[in-house]
């Protein structure tokens, strides 16, 4: 049964590096140095680990690649990929191998050099005989139609969207790991370089490199690790349709399912979430998936995030390491949705903290706005 899930693994250890630029390192090496800081917060070594849950946009086979290059032969593995969400979909599969004792340490792993080796935002896909003809910039095309068509719904503004972007860096600012962290205005945010109309490049997401790790255990073992266990409660996965030209309605995404599922299986709600860690590849993300996992009605995310409620000092703390908008965005960034969620449940984020932070939500966007995967993180005190 699903609610048998919730609670029988948890993350014990966690790890990033090469955030911002790394010169010279490929993305293997990045992912590489990550698994070790995350084994070290475990208090684990490689021979430990047993199950590898891996994704690259660098390999063919990334489970094959990376227990290669880390010297492991595991039981479990797995390499399916659903975009940039992937990462908090393993979750899910982990737990499960977990519980059923199929392995006794999961790995979840990636890394990127894409800033320092391409430059620029890539999205690599087949060919779309309804898109192709128009010659679209993806993924920022996608994004760009459905932050219009909410505008045009809803009446959301560019100022609106641009006090995400804002929100963003202002918990930047509070995090040194943090790619940008200058001051940002909503006017700048709007008179910024346009890169697809009505996103400026400060409404798109960063383009670093960098990796991250997390190790999981099953429930009874957490207690035994050096670092305050954050326990998985809920997680589901949705996905409609992979190009835009497929979604069923540009302001709605699938998130509406996987948030319920997620709920149901955590049971909470979100009146019960402390903090939120959302994949913002764009700005208009954040608005969808506030309004999507039911933090607010339909149309309404953009005074929401306009009131402040999201920014540090306000009543819903979202992104707060800075998100992929300010923080880093190495090609996939929902593995950092979970580190982030984590240190928050740990109370080791530092100036951004969140005060008494027990139940934390991520959630993973893929493709173009389209797997959506939503989990509910929480400290011991939540089970």
């Amino acid at each position: 049964m699903p609610d048998s899930i919730r609670g029988s693994a948890a993350i014990v250890g966690v790890g990033i590096a090469g955030l911002g630029e790394a010169p010279g390192r490929t993305a293997i090496e990045i992912l590489a140095e990550a698994v070790h800081y995350a084994l070290q917060d475990a208090g684990l070594r490689l021979g430990d680990v047993d199950a590898v849950f891996a994704n690259t946009a660098m390999h063919t086979h990334p489970a094959l690649s990376v227990a290669e290059y880390l010297g492991i032969r595991p039981k479990f593995s797995e390499s399916s990929s659903i975009g940039g969400s992937s990462f908090v979909g393993y979750l899910l599969p982990a737990a499960m191998a977990l519980k059923e004792q199929l392995c006794d340490v999961a790995l979840i792993c990636y890394g990127s050099n894409q800033r320092t080796a391409f430059g620029r935002l890539k999205a690599k896909s087949e060919a779309q005989p309804y898109e192709t003809p128009y010659n679209p910039r993806h993924p920022i095309t996608s994004f760009a139609l459905a932050t219009a068509r909410h505008m045009y719904q809803y009446g959301t503004t560019r100022e609106q969207l641009a006090a995400v972007a804002v929100a963003a860096r202002q918990w930047a600012r509070f995090n040194p790991e943090a790619f940008m962290r200058d001051p940002l205005t909503v006017a700048e945010v709007i008179n910024a370089r346009m890169v697809n109309d009505p996103l400026t490049v400060r409404d798109c997401c960063l383009v670093t490199d960098g990796g991250g790790a997390l190790v999981m255990v099953r429930a009874e073992r957490a207690r035994d690790f050096p670092q305050k266990p954050a326990y998985l409660l809920g997680a589901a996965i949705a996905h409609w349709h992979m190009q835009i030209d497929q979604m069923p309605d540009f302001t709605v995404s699938a998130a509406v399912d996987s948030g319920p599922r997620a709920f149901a299986m955590a049971g909470l709600r979100p009146a019960d979430v402390d903090v939120l860690e959302i994949y913002d590849a764009f700005t208009i993300n954040t608005v969808l998936a506030l309004e999507d996992l039911g933090f607010c009605r339909k149309g309404e995310g953009g005074p929401f995030v306009a009131s402040g409620a999201i920014a540090p000092g306000g009543t819903l703390p979202v992104n707060t390491n800075g998100g992929g908008l300010s923080c880093c965005h190495p090609g996939m960034y929902g593995i950092f949705t979970i580190i982030e969620a984590v240190r928050q449940l740990r109370g080791t984020a530092g100036a951004r903290q969140v005060k008494d932070a027990e139940i934390a939500l991520c959630n993973g966007n893929g493709g173009r706005l389209a797997s959506q995967v939503t989990a509910l993180l929480g400290a011991g005190s939540a089970l």
